[in-house]
């Protein structure tokens, strides 16, 4: 699998990891210029077009991927065979990383929404950086710890909250991670009914009936696979979010 996924890189060193745009939202905001010269230089690219694997789950992981533009769903297969989506990722984003500093395999697939460059950083590189680069050690262990305490409330909710709530609450989730088109309420990702499903965590024919519900309600618009959102705060009371 990794020839596969290697035998598609690129030299991507004209994206210089210190200018990038996303730095400052990303696990890398501290990190030393020195620290990320050294990514720079190892690191290499590739583009994903829409459906293609970035990796597969039960496979081991040969470095860290940092998204350069696109968009990610990090997903498996459960028993049934039906995907649950636990992740969605964006420009900036850190995918793989688990696997690689607990020395297992994916637990997930990365399957791309969109056109996606991703850049590649080896194993023993990122290791090297890691272990020398302190501020880059704390914001991993807090972006690990922010992981679990996403992963603790949306295990909650599947347990406690209607699939009515949830489905409003996945709305909010899709629009804080790739906010809005131009025109400013129009959901800035096209997701098919099943994977809006697989996030929320239902079948697909309720979402497809809660979504009508939302729409009748003056919630959301429906345009194919777009979503505007018409009413944000009756959404936001809808989704009956506690702090």
């Amino acid at each position: 699998m990794i020839d596969i996924e290697m035998n598609n890189m690129n030299d991507c060193n004209d994206d210089n990891c210190v200018r990038c745009a996303h730095k400052n939202s990303s696990v890398f905001c501290n990190t030393s210029n020195e620290s990320l010269d050294f990514i720079n230089k190892e690191k290499v690219c590739t583009t994903y077009k829409k459906g293609q694997v970035i990796f597969h789950e039960g496979t081991r992981a040969y470095g860290l991927y940092c998204i350069s533009s696109g968009k990610i769903k990090i997903s498996k297969n459960g028993d049934d065979g039906k995907e649950h989506i636990y992740r969605l990722a964006k420009p900036g984003d850190l995918i793989g990383y688990k696997a690689l500093l607990s020395d297992a395999v994916y637990s997930a697939s990365a399957i791309v929404l969109e056109e996606t460059t991703v850049c590649f950083i080896p194993k023993e590189r990122f290791l090297k950086v890691l272990s020398q680069d302190a501020n880059l050690s704390l914001d991993f262990m807090k972006l690990m710890g922010q992981e679990l305490g996403r992963a603790e409330q949306k295990v909650a909710h599947l347990a406690q909250k209607p699939v009515r709530e949830r489905l409003a609450e996945a709305l909010l989730f899709i629009k804080e991670t790739y906010g809005f088109d131009e025109d400013g309420i129009t959901l800035n990702v096209r997701l098919t009914r099943d994977e809006l499903a697989n996030i929320v965590g239902t079948a697909t024919e309720s979402a497809i009936r809660l979504l009508s519900e939302f729409k009748k309600d003056g919630i959301i618009e429906l345009n194919g696979k777009s979503i505007r959102l018409l009413d944000y705060n009756k959404l936001l009371k809808t989704a009956n979010l506690q702090d």
